[in-house]
């Protein structure tokens, strides 16, 4: 597992952003649960995830509608499979609007660009 933490921030929203490989949705649950075992994790507003499987592909928004969506088009973008990308945010008092999906764009890139 890797954990990018505290990559950027938005109208006092933080974002980090973590993944690695799995090989189920099984697997791909017990990922997002062993993230939130962090107390920290586990108390951000959202954990938006998304995942490629050969199965198909899954998500899940966590609240932040549409976010799974864009981690997943990301993913196919890349042709990476087997590898979820989860992107958390602890709201920060502002609504972002459309910029939410901007700054999940830009925390799955950060994780696409910088994990080992």
């Amino acid at each position: 597992m890797q954990v990018f933490d505290a990559i950027f921030t938005d109208r006092g929203s933080k974002y980090a952003v973590s993944g690695g490989k799995v090989g189920s949705r099984d697997e791909a649950v017990e990922f997002v649960k062993t993230l939130c075992r962090t107390r920290k994790f586990a108390r951000a507003t959202h954990n938006s995830w998304g995942v490629l499987l050969p199965e198909g592909p899954l998500k899940n928004d966590d609240g932040e509608s549409g976010a799974g969506m864009v981690i997943l088009r990301m993913l196919e973008r890349e042709g990476l499979e087997g590898e979820i990308v989860v992107v958390t945010r602890w709201f920060g008092g502002r609504k972002l609007g459309g910029d939410r999906f901007r700054r999940v764009q830009d925390a799955v890139r950060h994780y696409l660009d910088n994990r080992g």
